[in-house]
């Protein structure tokens, strides 16, 4: 039927061209973004912020760093100084936390024990992250035999009970806060290298690298260019994982007495000494301990919303 007859076939039925809509996808609708471009990062970061949980840990796990800065400085008392006529003192107006064995304010002990804390925990997760990515980031781009001797090399490493070695560290070092440091990255950068390692191997052989790599592209270009910055966001997961980690050691390590000597404190250092009289006087235990599984809570549920803010297959 030509388009002629149609019209007078309409026309005879009472119809005319207007009664017609097309039905269905209207192509140059179709074709129009209505979706604002966004980079991974920022897509990430709005996926972090509608976990309303994660959020809430963030939030709180800066108030903590914020207090472990500022706390010492709000409370009059001295962290060093002894009150033998006001030991063991409830929370009261003047002691907001209470005194300990030896009249000082466990306020202030508190929040100096979580700066100590939050500082190891730190500090060992960033060696971690350095030693971790150079050592994964070799085995996983160069692979076979470097790759076999490497693995090899910290699987044995991994072998050895972890505790031990780092019980003979401090025996064999003297106690400080580096000694603790230390101790705690002997085998705690094997988890980030194997993470790189696995990032790597997945990676190295994609279209985009081989690109690089057909156009003269180095190893260390193609390792810190390329590479990493594809798996920075497994990396950045493991690292907020890794902060409460180390932070449970060192007051594991602070509670045997292999941690931070007296007159430093720590979180740990402060739960064994209030273990003896925790019956009678339970707020020297109490405040301590609340924070330090405070502090690994919000470690923890910040880190699995990161994961998820950063796992590709959750994009919208």
């Amino acid at each position: 039927m030509s388009a002629t007859e149609h019209e007078l076939n309409v026309n005879k039925q009472g119809l005319k061209p207007d009664d017609f809509r097309q039905v269905g996808a209207n192509r140059q609708d179709s074709e129009i973004i209505k979706r604002e471009s966004l980079s991974a990062w920022r897509d990430a970061w709005e996926r972090l912020q509608q976990n309303k949980v994660a959020m809430t840990s963030l939030v709180i796990l800066a108030l903590i760093v914020l207090t472990s800065i500022v706390g010492p400085w709000i409370s009059p008392h001295d962290f060093y100084s002894n009150d033998l006529l006001n030991t063991n003192k409830p929370p009261s107006a003047e002691h907001w936390f209470g005194t300990d064995d030896l009249g000082r304010d466990v306020f202030v002990r508190t929040w100096m024990g979580a700066r100590i804390s939050l500082i190891i925990g730190a500090a060992a997760a960033m060696i971690d992250l350095l030693i971790g990515i150079i050592y994964g980031g070799i085995m996983g781009y160069f692979g076979g035999r470097v790759d076999e001797f490497m693995n090899k090399f910290s699987e044995i490493i991994y072998s050895i009970p972890y505790l031990l070695v780092t019980i003979l560290l401090l025996v064999v070092m003297e106690p400080s806060v580096i000694t603790i440091i230390v101790a705690l990255c002997v085998t705690g950068w094997i988890n980030m290298s194997w993470i790189v390692r696995g990032e790597m191997m997945q990676l190295k052989n994609r279209e985009f690298v081989l690109a690089s790599r057909s156009m003269g592209a180095g190893a260390d270009r193609l390792i810190f260019r390329h590479l990493l910055p594809n798996a920075v966001g497994p990396i950045i997961v493991t690292l907020t994982l890794t902060v409460p980690q180390a932070i449970f050691a060192e007051a594991f390590l602070s509670f045997l007495g292999l941690g931070v000597q007296a007159p430093q404190a720590s979180l740990g250092s402060m739960i064994e000494s209030a273990l003896t009289g925790w019956m009678y006087f339970p707020w020297r235990m109490l405040f301590p301990a609340t924070l330090i599984a405070l502090i690994m809570l919000c470690f923890n549920m910040f880190g699995d919303g990161l994961r998820d803010a950063l796992d590709p297959k959750l994009k919208r």
